[in-house]
């Protein structure tokens, strides 16, 4: 069994993506918000050969929801991380979260900067089972579930 223990996601300003992902969805900050210089550590160093010898600074913190699992959001500074136009691959599509009210939290979203980007969606007929696509102020795709991904697709017929 292989379990997901955190998603991390660049944003281009960390102390406002920390402010934003606390406040609209409740995530708690557990630490953080680190700080690299690569002027200040040695040469060989854990985030240059994690990130690539190119990184010359950034910040990251690390959060976590309900169920435990993290999301360690990083600003990178030096240089600026730049955004991949919609419909460009770059490994990255959307984040998942299990939410009580899809419809409160999209709300939430779009009051808070963010946006709707679909309808809710009933996945399977005959049962409450809904999702919603949004993206938070930073231009990331944020899937809404109000069931476990469990729930939603297991023993489901094709």
């Amino acid at each position: 069994m292989i379990a997901i223990t955190h998603i991390g996601l660049s944003v281009p300003d960390l102390d406002q993506a920390i402010r934003w992902y606390e406040e609209v969805l409740g995530f708690e900050k557990i630490a953080g918000p680190y700080s690299f210089d690569q002027k200040s550590e040695n040469q060989h160093n854990m985030t240059n050969d994690l990130q690539g010898q190119e990184v010359r600074k950034m910040r990251n913190a690390h959060l976590t929801c309900g169920n435990q699992v993290g999301l360690e959001l990083f600003e990178f500074e030096e240089p600026r991380r730049k955004q991949v136009p919609k419909g460009e691959y770059d490994g990255f599509f959307h984040l998942c979260l299990l939410v009580d009210d899809i419809e409160a939290v999209a709300n939430r979203i779009e009051a808070t900067g963010g946006k709707k980007t679909s309808e809710m969606w009933n996945t399977r007929n005959g049962k409450p089972y809904y999702l919603q696509y949004c993206e938070d102020p930073f231009g990331n795709i944020l899937e809404l579930y109000n069931k476990s991904t469990e729930l939603i697709y297991g023993n489901k017929e094709d």
